[in-house]
């Protein structure tokens, strides 16, 4: 007789996770892991509501909580993978719902640009120099010349990172910040009024900027998780821009950082995770590294993992690192596979234009099928649509605008290359660069 059949023992039921801003990509993702089949995953709250509507943290908390208090069942564990304001409602809701989760002020600590800033200097110098800025009396910070990035402490993604190289610039792109930084700034003040903030953070607020040096270099990004105070990376992806631009062409893991620098990437980042005070939580750290000093400079902490990264750990490792976010939220210990999937590298491959246009055709479900047909394990994020102008779409960079991204594994970097090229020739646009009237 076997356990289920044991009147006395009960079977072990699925566990529930909620998720903020659950996307159909990432379910399929989560469903795909035969290490996951156990869970059961809810979404939490629309992803468009998250990334895009108004920032109304308390009402967003209170509309996730009553979701929750409705679920008739017990409730294992709460998730996100998007940035602000999911990543600070992740250890709000788990905090009320008595589940695992990193606290409050590490994840405010982490994404207060600043703040974040000021702890990095604790145990590193791969950092860039930087100070605040006086919005209404824009000066360089003391030590500080030009150029330099202009940052709000928290904004979305790049939303507001202006590059200036002299005073005029500065006080031009202090205007521009100003004009813009209350919607997510004051969002943000809401959280550090439930914190017990140190006097030099409590005298900025969340309505504030910074100035930082201008470094430079390849971008490189170490993904890790924190678990029982201990700090683990698990990969290291290169984002690699496009010639002369600093819009990313691609995504690519393993990285091609040389065996010496590795250790540093990961003692760096793990002693700055553990000093900021994260647990129970997925982070990625991205860097720049400078390709003739070796320098490393950290361009900021996120106290998540990057969901545009979970397809390629996938592709070579075997599965996407969702499953480490799934089991430190229950939890559980990781446990991340090596190097077990189908191939040697991978790559997310954005196809970009850099002047904007009218799209007066886009693939369809004929083109990625054919796509599907050549490249069986490939995805697709058609990102331009047809009848739409370039400009209208939303969460773009500055400088030009992606007309879909695709995930690709391959034998050799060479092969990756040519199986994207092909995908250029299968998912063909047709763009009208013509004025905004047509």
């Amino acid at each position: 007789m076997s356990a289920t059949d044991d009147p006395d023992i009960a079977p072990e039921r699925p566990k529930n996770v909620f998720a903020l801003g659950l996307d159909e990509r990432n379910l399929d993702l989560l469903r795909e892991q035969p290490h996951l089949s156990g869970y059961r995953f809810h979404a939490l709250l629309d992803k468009d509501r998250l990334m895009f509507g108004d920032v109304d943290l308390p009402r967003l908390l209170e509309v996730a909580q009553q979701r929750i208090d409705e679920f008739r069942e017990p409730v294992d564990a709460i998730v996100g993978y998007w940035d602000f304001p999911v990543s600070s409602m992740v250890p709000i809701l788990c905090t009320r719902n008595g589940l695992p989760g990193p606290s409050l002020e590490s994840v405010v600590k982490s994404e207060h640009k600043y703040w974040s800033r000021l702890v990095q200097r604790e145990v590193t110098d791969a950092h860039p120099s930087f100070g605040i800025v006086d919005l209404d009396r824009p000066e360089p910070p003391p030590g500080l010349n030009f150029p330099m990035w202009l940052k709000p402490v928290k904004a979305y993604s790049s939303e507001l990172a202006l590059k200036v190289h002299d005073s005029s610039e500065l006080r031009s792109a202090a205007e521009q910040v100003h004009r813009g930084i209350a919607e997510v700034g004051e969002a943000f003040d809401f959280l550090l009024s439930t914190l017990e903030l140190p006097p030099e953070i409590a005298d900025i607020g969340g309505v504030a900027c910074l100035a930082e040096e201008a470094v430079h270099g390849d971008q490189i990004t170490a993904e890790g998780y924190c678990h029982g105070g201990r700090a683990h990376v698990y990969g290291i992806v290169d984002s690699l821009c496009y010639p002369d631009s600093s819009s990313f062409q691609r995504y690519q893991y393993p990285s091609g950082v040389d065996e010496e620098l590795r250790p540093r990437i990961v003692d760096i980042s793990c002693a700055v995770a553990e000093r900021l005070g994260l647990d129970h939580t997925m982070f990625n750290i991205e860097f720049f590294r400078d390709p003739e000093t070796e320098a490393l400079n950290i361009l900021e902490v996120n106290p998540r993992l990057s969901q545009s990264h979970a397809p390629l750990f996938e592709l070579v490792d075997g599965t996407p690192n969702h499953q480490a976010m799934v089991q430190l939220a229950t939890g559980e210990q990781p446990t991340m596979p090596y190097r077990s999937g189908r191939h040697r590298v991978a790559g997310k491959w954005f196809h970009r234009t850099f002047e904007d246009a009218h799209v007066k055709s886009a693939p369809g479900d004929a083109e990625l099928a054919r796509v599907r047909e050549e490249f069986p394990d490939a995805f697709v994020d058609l990102v331009a649509q047809e009848g739409k102008r370039l400009s209208e779409l939303r969460a773009q960079d500055p400088y030009s605008y992606e007309l879909f991204a695709v995930y690709l594994g391959a034998d050799s970097e060479e092969d990756l290359r040519a199986k994207y090229l092909r995908c250029v020739d299968l998912l063909p646009f047709v763009l009208r660069r013509s004025p905004q009237s047509d």
